[in-house]
């Protein structure tokens, strides 16, 4: 069942969008009975309000499968059809898996914007995030395609990510950037990424943009320059994977789209010139590399379950008396999600193990070159020995999903060799 509170009745709510919300339930009443609609008026709620975080009207969140914690949130949405897709989008598949070059042709045509994602594996986690963020984007279609036939016809060679916008009666191939969204800056031909991150409607935007604009044509080719809109709510996951706050724009970035290595301008100001000695120095190899990190909770080993985060990472799971089985997540999955509190029983079946760790790590929030990630939620065995051969997990997922903590793990040391290997009972 999924269960979805409707919008404050005394809240300065404009009708259009009370009026599109409940379009939206009347339509999808007989497509699918299981989307309930619903309303709260939560002036009076305080608990509610305090427990779901309401801080702003129209709120609206999505409960799935009647589980009252983490509710996704719906943001930006304000009609029936955007409803109703977003809801799907949440509910089922997010994109459209392409086949044919008429597939192409009718997403392309059925709206003015249109993105699809050309990709030789659909697997990787560049993919995950188009996927996610076609489920927050519900006003264009999302497709994506692994078909070297379909790639042929549209003359793409390498993982591309293509905006078709409509220009009069046709369609034009954009490879340049669409604002309003944060689709674009994965899977595109040139890997080496600059984003400026500045909202739009500020009084110092058009100084800043024809700074930032100047320096760009002196690296066309080499590196491609983005604009991010901070007041735009659909960019949440542009601003979550880059650790941008509101106190830090306008902010200046840049990202190899190869090995995920983000880079900081050193500048405060975005002058020309210093966003050209920041790209310079950037092709030149002398940029400093930019590394996130959480801060160390005092009681970050105090739970069955280790919380681990950029600056006790190394320290912890590469210590050679433990074995460490980490958890990499990011808290806007639902797989990541549902998989969290099983990870907490395993963490308590484990706690009283004095060589063994059972720890989690928030990727969103805490950089690790150390380790390649492919998805999420992503797991990783560390163990103990001289000799350390770390292991990754690609069954785990599905194991833990469908089993729960009765797919439990055994470490034990294998009798030829002194590494530890994992077994499931």
């Amino acid at each position: 069942m999924v269960d979805m509170p409707r919008l404050p009745d005394r809240a300065e709510l404009p009708l259009n969008v009370s009026k599109e919300f409940a379009e939206a339930a009347r339509l999808l009443k007989k497509e699918a009975p299981r989307i309930q609609f619903g309303k709260i008026d939560v002036t009076d709620q305080f608990d509610l309000r305090k427990e779901f975080n309401i801080q702003e009207f129209p709120t609206m969140k999505l409960f799935v499968d009647g589980i009252r914690e983490a509710p996704i949130d719906c943001k930006g949405v304000r009609q029936a059809s955007a409803f109703i897709t977003w809801l799907k989008r949440q509910t089922g598949p997010s994109t459209v898996l392409i086949n044919s070059t008429d597939q192409v042709e009718a997403i392309i045509n059925a709206d003015d914007l249109a993105v699809i994602g050309f990709l030789k594996e659909l697997h990787k986690d560049s993919v995950e995030v188009f996927r996610e963020t076609a489920k927050d984007v519900p006003e264009m279609p999302f497709g994506m395609t692994s078909s070297e036939d379909i790639c042929a016809h549209y003359r793409i060679q390498s993982n591309t990510l293509v905006v078709f916008k409509k220009v009069g009666v046709g369609m034009e191939q954009m490879l340049s950037v669409v604002f309003q969204t944060s689709v674009k800056i994965f899977d595109v031909p040139v890997e080496n990424h600059i984003l400026l991150f500045i909202p739009t409607n500020s009084k110092t935007f058009n100084t800043t943009y024809e700074n930032y604009k100047s320096a760009a044509a002196e690296f066309r080719g080499k590196i491609m320059f983005v604009v991010v809109n901070t007041n735009e709510t659909r960019n949440g996951r542009i601003f979550e994977y880059f650790r941008i706050r509101e106190v830090d724009v306008p902010a200046v970035r840049i990202l190899n789209l190869t090995s995920q290595a983000k880079y900081k301008m050193p500048a405060d100001e975005v002058t020309t010139e210093n966003v050209r000695h920041f790209c310079q120095s950037y092709l030149d190899g002398k940029a400093k590399l930019h590394l996130s990190s959480e801060e160390i909770a005092k009681d970050w080993d105090k739970m069955p379950v280790k919380v681990l985060v950029g600056k006790n990472f190394n320290r912890i799971v590469f210590n050679r008396t433990m074995t460490v089985f980490v958890m990499f997540y990011a808290p806007w999955s639902y797989d990541c999600r549902k998989l969290l509190p099983i990870w907490d029983e395993l963490g308590e079946k484990y706690q009283n193990h004095e060589d063994v760790i059972i720890a989690k790590i928030d990727v969103t929030a805490n950089d690790v070159l150390s380790v390649v990630m492919d998805r999420y939620p992503f797991f990783r065995l560390f163990p103990a020995g001289p000799d350390i051969q770390v292991r990754n997990s690609r069954g785990w997922h599905s194991c833990l999903l469908m089993g729960g903590c009765a797919c439990t793990c055994r470490i034990e040391a294998h009798p030829l060799r002194e590494q530890k290997s994992m077994k499931f009972s």
